[in-house]
């Protein structure tokens, strides 16, 4: 995922409302400019919850149809698309519930091994996505907030919102989240490898530290 500049997050903020206003006053159409703008990090955000990339495209799509029945709900009060991934982080939540995915525990992730100057480049991006897939093994609870503040780049209180808990219950489990990468990860952390938000989603902070 790129950075975004404050200056283009504002215009997509702007075209989101002026869609919505349109969807709202009658023009249906309208409601295709937020499905091209969201409907691939919605995708990516599904992925992250099922790991699997059909189930999610479903789980995304579910969620942009829920989105268009509830448009008049958005009250303005936060950002479109803080609004919209909260009702998806439901709707993903929901499915879960119903047909849970199938979740490899974390001690069963492989240690990744140290590779050859040569190949450091290569080998950084094989250790990044082994370090992203050890996210994904954390348990849901720890791996939601993980995944909405270091992939989806949600500050606390974005990330409070969108799970529908406190922030201090969103700092702990952030916390608790890193402490088992940690312990489980030795070697990651010591080679300063860790996923950043620039390498889970490729701008960021780290998540060890």
């Amino acid at each position: 995922m790129t950075r975004i500049s404050s200056s283009t997050a504002d215009e997509a903020t702007d075209r989101d409302a002026a869609d919505v206003e349109r969807v709202l006053a009658g023009d249906v159409d309208a409601f295709e400019g937020i499905v091209r703008r969201w409907q691939g990090p919605l995708v990516n955000m599904a992925w992250r919850y099922c790991r699997d990339r059909a189930r999610a495209e479903e789980m995304a799509q579910d969620a942009l149809v829920r989105a268009w029945r509830g448009l008049a709900s958005w009250r303005r009060e936060s950002s479109f698309s803080t609004w919209l991934f909260a009702l998806a982080a439901n709707v993903f939540r929901s499915e879960l519930k119903r047909f849970p995915a199938v979740d490899v525990p974390i001690e069963q992730i492989a240690e990744p091994a140290s590779e050859a100057d040569q190949h450091k480049a290569a080998a950084e991006r094989r250790r990044n996505e082994r370090v992203r897939r050890a996210v994904l093994a954390l348990p849901q609870s720890y791996r939601e907030p993980v995944v909405l503040y270091y992939f989806h780049e949600m500050d606390v209180s974005a990330a409070a919102r969108t799970m529908g808990v406190p922030e201090g219950t969103v700092k702990a489990r952030l916390a608790r989240g890193r402490e088992m990468l940690r312990r489980r990860f030795p070697q990651l952390r010591d080679e300063g490898a860790a996923p950043s938000r620039a390498q889970a989603s490729e701008s960021g902070r780290e998540v060890w530290r």
